[in-house]
């Protein structure tokens, strides 16, 4: 039997929950700052759990069911790209790899926001530099199997066979 789309609404929330809390662990306790692709990630896997929960806690039918789904989707689609980015500049050769820039906050004080977003997307040389990895994988790559795991999930809620939307019910 599958699982609702409510309770797979609340297991994505869930999983969102935890990787943020693992991402507080490694900023507060282990002192890793996030360099800006991370603060990316952060806030587009921030996105992806509040729209599942969202769907969760409101357990709507069949049309607000796809516009959670697709909403919570178009997040972790963008989760996946930047991550996918990181881990691209994170395997570039030590020649190739861009400058370090300023950083975040004073970007934010300093350039138009069309502007901070575009050098936070380009990422820099903080972005390509591997300061943790666990069972061989950078954050990053562990961001993008999450992001690539939460993608599949919300792809098959979106099409899933029962297409019932039975939030309501459950």
């Amino acid at each position: 039997m599958l699982p609702s789309p409510r309770l797979t609404n609340g297991l994505i929330a869930g999983l969102c929950i935890v990787a943020m809390l693992f991402a507080f662990y490694l900023d507060r306790v282990l002192g890793l700052v996030p360099c800006p692709l991370c603060m990316t990630q952060r806030v587009l896997l921030a996105g992806c759990g509040v729209f599942a929960l969202v769907a969760f806690a409101h357990g709507p039918g069949l049309v607000g069911h796809r516009v959670y789904t697709v909403l919570a989707g178009l997040f972790a689609l963008g989760g996946a790209a930047v991550a996918g980015r990181h881990v691209w500049l994170q395997h570039l050769p030590e020649d190739m790899v861009p400058a370090c820039g300023p950083g975040l906050a004073y970007m934010l004080e300093t350039f138009p926001l069309s502007e901070t977003l575009e050098l936070i997307l380009m990422g820099d040389g903080n972005c390509a530099e591997v300061v943790w990895t666990f069972m061989g994988l950078s954050i990053p790559e562990q961001t993008l199997l999450l992001f690539t795991a939460l993608v599949v999930v919300v792809g098959w809620q979106l099409f899933r066979g029962d297409g019932s939307g039975q939030g309501a019910q459950d």
